[in-house]
């Protein structure tokens, strides 16, 4: 959501870029949980807003992915971010809520506005109302049911999920454009991917209850077996 406004300055992508982030990356700032225990937080708030405000299955979730998509080598897989921060061409994944917002007050303190945050990479000077603070702009919550709230009201005024798309990066076709190309791949692949996921899971309830219809006819035979010992015995 980096939209909507006018190119980031030279000079202020430039100061950003030299930013130092010693304090982020001390001892301090270490991540709470590993990278897919992290990455939940943004997938559950968006798999719940995606069903209240009646957005396509895994279409915010698609946006989330080109906005804030990290990759893990170890699952071979991209998870939303819950604590990024871009402005221009400065980008950082941060390990957790403190220092995503230790570094946006980096920014701010050198007069950097066009700053784009959470989940959903909401940018904090062209929705200025979006959070009360900090804290709630970093809330993956909040910070997604605001994001479903604008893709639902540019859906509304256009009537078209696939023009709200493009307009909740940018209302320019030149950078939109792109970016609906973007979203409408990852949307592809995260449909398939939840599909398949559905598939292996129908078929592992099918296999469980089959395995214990299996056992439980075993444990009658079982029993049938040692009565007829009994019997045999009398």
């Amino acid at each position: 959501m980096r939209a909507l406004g006018a190119a980031f300055g030279l000079m202020a992508w430039v100061s950003a870029l030299v930013l130092p982030l010693s304090e982020v990356r001390a001892g301090t700032w270490r991540a709470p949980g590993p990278i897919e225990k992290q990455g939940k937080l943004c997938a559950k708030a968006i798999k719940s807003a995606e069903r209240h405000y009646r957005i396509p299955r895994q279409l915010l979730a698609a946006i989330s992915l080109a906005e804030s998509g990290r990759y893990s080598k170890t699952r071979r897989a991209t998870f939303a971010w819950p604590w990024t921060v871009r402005s221009g061409k400065f980008s950082r994944f941060l390990p957790n809520r403190a220092a995503a917002i230790h570094t946006v007050r980096q920014l701010q303190a050198r007069g950097i506005r066009n700053i784009d945050v959470g989940c959903m990479q909401v940018n904090l000077s062209y929705h200025p109302k979006a959070f009360a603070d900090l804290n709630a702009a970093f809330d993956p919550a909040k910070n997604v049911t605001y994001a479903a709230r604008f893709l639902t009201r540019l859906q509304r005024s256009k009537r078209s999920w696939s023009r709200a798309v493009g307009l909740y990066h940018s209302a320019k076709p030149a950078k939109g454009l792109p970016y609906w190309r973007r979203v409408m791949r990852l949307w592809g692949k995260e449909r398939r991917r939840v599909a398949k996921e559905r598939r292996r899971r129908v078929i592992a309830e099918y296999e469980d209850r089959r395995q214990q219809r299996l056992a439980a006819q075993a444990r009658r035979r079982a029993r049938l077996a040692m009565r007829q010992r009994q019997r045999q015995r009398r």
